[in-house]
């Protein structure tokens, strides 16, 4: 038998689940069976992200793949999606770097014309669930920019990185379904979250081709710090906060 709708959302409730009743009708909607019915709810009870339990996320009005264990792509997201898409021209290369399940990228092609699209993520399994969700071969799994064919070199257009940016000691005070069911490589930023943002950076303007543009996710308060290290790498920065999402981004341009 069925458990009763009002049920699942008094199960949820009970778990701390604070969009009970959105969930259920998403599980519901996606289980075919009663018995799988019960078992999703309380994989969602025992606190497995709901993504996970359902198996992909809405994202930029997007249904995604994603696998347990990969990064959940964020609503405050949605800025870098955006920033992005403004200044990708038609058939565009451009790079989805640290791409998770590869939802920045996905929404990207979907959103400017013709692009040239490439992903990387050093997670194996992040690799494979962005595979899912763009052309297998376009995926490549390394660390950063060791991951990527040499042939780009000099003519990315756009780089998107949704790189960690937590400060290690904050990660311990995030939600529990993020620490314990997200790989800690895709939250860890480092002492003060912008470990991988300089990286990122310090080698951006060998990849980007002249008048490129590098996007990066970061916290307000990291931005003044990505931004600096930017301009250490010969980009010319620029900061994109956004209050409805909570959002931050950092543009580097190479010069033409």
């Amino acid at each position: 038998m069925a458990l009763p709708h009002s049920r699942i959302v008094a199960v949820l409730r009970a778990a701390g689940c604070v969009f009970a009743e959105d969930e259920a009708r998403l599980l519901v909607e996606a289980a075919t069976t009663p018995a799988e019915l019960a078992a999703m709810v309380d994989r969602r009870v025992g606190g497995l992200p709901l993504e996970h339990v359902l198996g992909w996320a809405e994202f930029c009005g997007l249904r995604v793949a994603v696998d347990p264990g990969v990064f959940v792509p964020r609503q405050r997201t949605e800025l870098l999606v955006r920033q992005a898409a403004s200044l990708a021209p038609s058939g565009a290369v451009v790079v989805d770097l640290c791409c998770g399940s590869g939802a920045v990228g996905a929404v990207l092609a979907r959103l400017v014309d013709d692009i040239d699209l490439h992903a990387a993520d050093v997670d194996p399994a992040a690799v494979a669930c962005a595979r899912r969700n763009i052309a297998a071969d376009r995926v490549h799994e390394g660390d950063l920019y060791a991951a990527l064919p040499a042939g780009l070199r000099g003519r990315v257009d756009l780089l998107v990185c949704n790189a960690p940016y937590v400060p290690t000691a904050a990660i311990g005070t995030m939600p529990p379904e993020a620490r314990e069911h997200e790989p800690l490589v895709a939250l860890d930023g480092g002492p003060d979250g912008t470990d991988v943002h300089r990286r990122v950076a310090a080698d951006a303007a060998l990849w980007l081709a002249p008048g490129g543009h590098l996007l990066v996710e970061a916290g307000k308060r990291q931005a003044p710090v990505t931004a600096a290290a930017f301009a250490r790498s010969g980009l010319v920065p620029c900061v994109v906060t956004s209050d409805e999402l909570d959002a931050t981004v950092v543009i580097g341009s190479k010069s033409v």
